[in-house]
């Protein structure tokens, strides 16, 4: 087997977990790039995977706290969904990769991480990476500080959204 090296990974490994939800950002001075925040809309926003085992790996967040989708608005799902479609033209003319993946984990079973606040993944896949998942697909790692990641994402989000 390869392996996987994403060294920045550690820091949450071993950190103590936030009481809080780490989706519920408060919109103080610099919050945008603290978090790697790339757009925001009415109900929603895109950042960047802190912990991710690729570069360019997104997350699309109700602003709402809600664990299902099934708890949005018609207008909140609607902003939602074409924040998705925005995130994903942007990370692919970002990028240029062969594919993307895009999907949600609801509940514990199915691999959420954060159960408690739905979001969305967007994971940008090149020919030869094999796999979802890295470790089960032996895989290197793309390695790339997300400040570099997010500087070079930052100019394709600026358009207008929708």
């Amino acid at each position: 087997m390869k392996r996987v090296w994403a060294p920045w990974r550690i820091r949450y490994i071993l950190g103590e977990k936030p009481a809080e939800c780490i989706f519920c950002i408060r919109r103080t001075r610099g919050y945008r790039k603290r978090h790697f925040i790339l757009k925001e809309s009415a109900h929603a926003f895109v950042m960047l995977n802190r912990y991710p085992y690729t570069a360019g790996h997104l997350m699309v967040i109700p602003v709402r706290h809600v664990a299902d989708p099934d708890e949005l608005t018609r207008e909140e799902l609607a902003d939602f969904f074409l924040l998705v479609r925005f995130a994903a033209r942007s990370l692919k003319a970002a990028l240029t990769p062969d594919g993307l993946n895009l999907g949600a984990n609801l509940g514990k079973a199915a691999g959420a991480g954060v159960e408690e606040h739905f979001h969305f993944h967007i994971v940008a896949r090149w020919d030869g990476d094999h796999n979802f998942m890295p470790v089960i697909g032996k895989t290197m790692v793309a390695a790339e500080y997300l400040e570099k990641t997010y500087a070079r994402l930052v100019p394709f989000f600026k358009a207008e959204f929708p």
